[in-house]
């Protein structure tokens, strides 16, 4: 094990063990390089390391400090191995995303808060009116998409489900805009598909939930026989919609 390893051990252990708790400030450099027995350099390269995974932030003139920790933050960087799997295999990715999401359902069909489903309401009441517009904004399409399965997401009350289903929600972006473009009618197939999830949400009923989440996400796997194996963006496509983090309102 290098030395820069032996860093980003040692402060995740004293994270575990409580010695450095969420907002904590780090000891000064020498301070924890010499209680760490590692250089300075090899401090840095640790910390810089903690830094690109969301562990620790540097703050110039100010030190370095222990993030919240949030949990979709920490999972950002599995992202990389979704995108590298997708690459030729973007039927695995969508497999796994379809299991995540149905246990989120399920899970959130008994948790999910009024207002969450007043926000899930809106979001599909703006899907359905741009569903009859012609031309259709596909970006707002996708929008919408990626909010409301984040919506449920976070309602499922498991942070670490929803830390992994936020990790897939972009990469995913492509067989969806695909199914947008590609296939007459998507759209509003996509709008019903959603309410009838909506549906039984609202009626607090898990296994119809998830039965309804199920149904939805074959749908979009059988589109990806239709995606064209080159990886580059297909006609019209653009990068993933900017959506704030999880939980946030459109």
């Amino acid at each position: 094990m290098s030395r820069t390893d032996e860093v980003i051990d040692s402060i995740k252990r004293m994270i575990l063990e409580g010695v450095l708790k969420p907002g904590d400030r780090l000891p000064v450099e020498k301070e924890l390089a010499e209680s760490l027995g590692v250089s300075r350099g090899s401090l840095r390269e640790g910390i810089s390391a903690l830094s690109l995974l969301g562990v620790v932030n540097t703050r110039q003139g100010d030190g370095t400090y222990v993030t919240k920790l949030d949990v979709t933050r920490l999972l950002a960087p599995m992202g990389f191995v979704i995108d590298l799997e997708g690459r030729g295999n973007a039927q695995h990715v969508h497999t796994v995303r379809r299991v995540l999401e149905c246990e989120a359902a399920w899970s959130a069909a008994t948790r999910i808060t009024d207002e969450a489903l007043a926000e899930a309401r809106a979001l599909l009441d703006d899907a359905n009116r741009i569903a009859d517009q012609a031309p259709q904004d596909h970006e707002r399409v996708i929008e919408i998409d990626i909010h409301f399965h984040r919506l449920i997401a976070v309602h499922s009350g498991n942070p670490v489900l929803a830390g992994l289903i936020d990790a897939f929600a972009g990469r995913t972006v492509r067989a969806r805009l695909w199914r947008s473009l590609h296939e007459e009618g998507a759209d509003r197939r996509t709008h019903e598909e959603h309410l009838a999830i909506w549906k039984a949400l609202a009626a607090r009923d898990p296994e119809r939930a998830r039965m309804r989440m199920a149904n939805h996400l074959i749908g979009v796997e059988e589109a990806l026989h239709n995606l064209p194996d080159d990886p580059s963006p297909v006609s019209g496509e653009t990068d993933a919609p900017a959506t704030p983090p999880l939980g946030q309102r459109p």
